[in-house]
């Protein structure tokens, strides 16, 4: 998250620097915005956003989010002595609410200037994995899980939205710090063993990608469910058009 998150305050910074030097002044106020997510585009995740002007500088904001397979982003697959699984794909949407309140000073006009908001954020994400087991008898079994994650997030907002023409805007949402509240289960497709399950989890605590998990978070053949509570971040850049 790091590595994308610093290029987008450089970013930032620089646009914010030139507007500053020679940013027209656009006086029309358009009351309703349509925007994309940039960023999330490289991940195969398309978001469009409505926002409309409510009353004095408050703003009410609803997105919508397709994920399809296709991304730059791979999550690897297990890769341990005993549990191996194929590169993990996942589909899903997100729905995004979102209140606004745009600092007056820093305000050119509707839609525009530093903000301080509020989020709740719904995702959910269905996804096959695939791989061997290779048992303490030296068996080899392939298994099969159908799986699906909803996360139910909030938190609080700062950006600031840069207008660049008299309809268009770049949205930049600088810090989304919040909690986020996971369900995962899991449903097997094939039989296996049940000493399959104290390894799979032993393999899935060696995941990076699983390193917020508290150790609470368990797989066996009765128990197909978990959940959990962890620290989410929105951030991002948005191209908005203003009307």
């Amino acid at each position: 998250m790091r590595n994308i998150y610093i290029p987008i305050l450089l970013l930032f910074v620089v646009t914010l620097g030139y507007s500053q030097k020679g940013n027209p002044d656009f006086n029309t106020n358009y009351k309703n915005e349509v925007s994309l997510e940039l960023p999330q585009l490289i991940n195969g995740v398309y978001q469009l956003s409505y926002e409309r002007y409510l009353w004095n500088n408050f703003t009410a904001t609803l997105g919508l989010a397709y994920k399809g397979k296709e991304g730059l982003v791979k999550i690897s697959g297990l890769d341990g002595n005993k549990v191996k699984t194929d590169e993990i794909f996942y589909t899903g949407y997100q729905i995004v609410p979102e209140v606004r309140y745009y600092l007056r000073q820093t305000s050119k006009k509707m839609l525009t200037g530093f903000y301080l908001g509020a989020y709740f954020k719904y995702s959910m994400y269905k996804s096959q994995v695939e791989g061997t087991y290779n048992n303490s008898n030296n068996q080899l079994y392939d298994f099969e899980f159908d799986t699906s994650v909803s996360i139910a997030s909030a938190g609080l907002m700062v950006g600031y939205k840069l207008p660049i023409s008299k309809h268009f805007t770049i949205d930049f949402m600088i810090a989304g710090p919040g909690s986020g509240h996971y369900k995962f289960k899991f449903k097997n497709e094939k039989d296996l063993p049940n000493e399959f399950y104290d390894d799979f989890n032993e393999a899935l605590e060696n995941y990076s990608i699983l390193d917020f998990i508290n150790s609470d978070f368990r797989l066996s053949e009765v128990n197909r469910r978990s959940q959990f509570s962890a620290f989410s971040f929105r951030y991002g850049i948005a191209l908005g058009y203003t009307f």
